[in-house]
């Protein structure tokens, strides 16, 4: 139903406008107590067998929703209604901005991809702040918060403008992740650069542990597909060095020519970042190197390119301990967390480990043992 809905209503709107009305109709499904709780019953079933850790975190399953679908926090309770284990909230700067003018966001429907160029258009850390500390929560999920640069902000004075929303954010956020692989910031994946990330990493380290002084606030950083392979090891050595919880593989992608794009070619040249299907290869591709790399001493969470179970359980095989997920979301609907579980779960019986965490890497360890 679902699809055909997409195919003949959506497809003629504007991406942006169905993003937002979208969003209405989920945030208002979860201010009323009935239809929230049959949704979850029925979009949110609990598969005790998909119970996960990860980085002293309890959650319900592997699956959640990446950042950039809720930048502001408005709306985890109904993201959590339609199934995700965790919502990673942003990217939030530490300063309020519209992000880049529209239009802004295009869908590449042949290739079941997105390019968007928001722009990191959020609130602010302030207001963002403000909002999860008064929330409170229907349904118990584990919020991931994002944060980003400030576009204004000049890339020497980078590392501050991360500080100023870590403090800000660090004491409601479940776990904190250093976003410096946004291709729509200009400047911002400069960052990557181990002389730049080290200072960047270490920094919001500390005002983490000064905001939060009865916990220790897990830290992640997003990386880019679009690494070269040797700067993806010299990420992850830096990860190791630094004592960082996890890293996040990946985010979107610049490439375009070699990915063999089917869509109408004047979408496709548009600058942004590309999400969903195309990206697959190469997200996984990344997640493998980053695990043989690190192995189990960091949590690594996959993303890019998650369409369905077998997607998921492909990076959990290849080292993730979380899977993200938000392209396939646009053209799945609100059924897509139900059948990705369902379909773990049946993976998961049906394989030779005895639980999910068993599995976490054993494509690349059952690869070595046979070099």
């Amino acid at each position: 139903m679902y699809k055909l809905f997409f195919r003949l209503v959506f497809t003629r709107m504007d991406p942006e406008r169905v993003h937002h009305l979208a969003f209405r109709w989920i945030r208002l499904a979860a201010r009323i107590p009935v239809l929230r709780t049959f949704a979850a019953a029925v979009l949110a079933p609990r598969h005790e067998e998909l119970r996960t850790e990860a980085f002293g975190l309890r959650m319900h399953g592997p699956f959640g929703l990446a950042a950039g679908f809720d930048k502001n926090a408005v709306a985890i309770d109904g993201l959590s209604m339609l199934g995700f284990d965790h919502v990673e909230i942003g990217t939030v700067t530490g300063e309020a901005q519209p992000g880049n003018p529209g239009k802004r966001l295009f869908r590449l429907v042949r290739d079941r991809g997105l390019i968007n160029r928001m722009g990191f258009n959020n609130e602010g850390s302030a207001a963002v702040a403000e909002r999860l500390r008064g929330r409170t929560p229907v349904f118990r999920t584990v919020v991931g918060v994002n944060i980003g640069k400030t576009k204004v902000v000049p890339e020497e004075e980078a590392a501050a403008d991360y500080v100023k929303s870590a403090e800000r954010l660090a004491p409601y956020a479940d776990y904190l992740v250093v976003n410096v692989s946004s291709p729509n910031t200009p400047g911002l994946r400069n960052l990557q650069a181990t002389e730049s990330l080290r200072p960047l990493l270490t920094a919001v380290r500390e005002a983490a542990d000064r905001s939060v002084t009865a916990r220790r606030v897990p830290l992640l950083v997003k990386i880019a597909p679009d690494l070269a392979d040797e700067d993806v090891d010299a990420v992850a050595d830096l990860a190791v060095e630094l004592g960082l919880d996890g890293i996040i593989a990946t985010n979107t992608t610049i490439a375009r020519d070699e990915l063999g794009l089917r869509s109408d070619a004047a979408v496709v040249a548009e600058t942004g970042g590309l999400s969903g299907a195309p990206l697959k290869a190469r997200s996984l591709e990344v997640l493998r190197r980053l695990y043989a790399r690190v192995g189990d001493r960091i949590t690594l969470v996959g993303v890019g390119g998650v369409e369905n179970a077998e997607d998921a359980w492909q990076r959990i095989l290849a080292g993730a301990t979380l899977v993200q997920g938000y392209s396939a979301f646009v053209y799945e609907g609100p059924l897509w967390g139900r059948g990705i579980h369902k379909g773990l779960a049946a993976r998961l019986r049906t394989s030779p480990y005895a639980t999910l965490a068993d599995a976490v890497g054993a494509d690349v360890r059952n690869t070595r043992s046979t070099v």
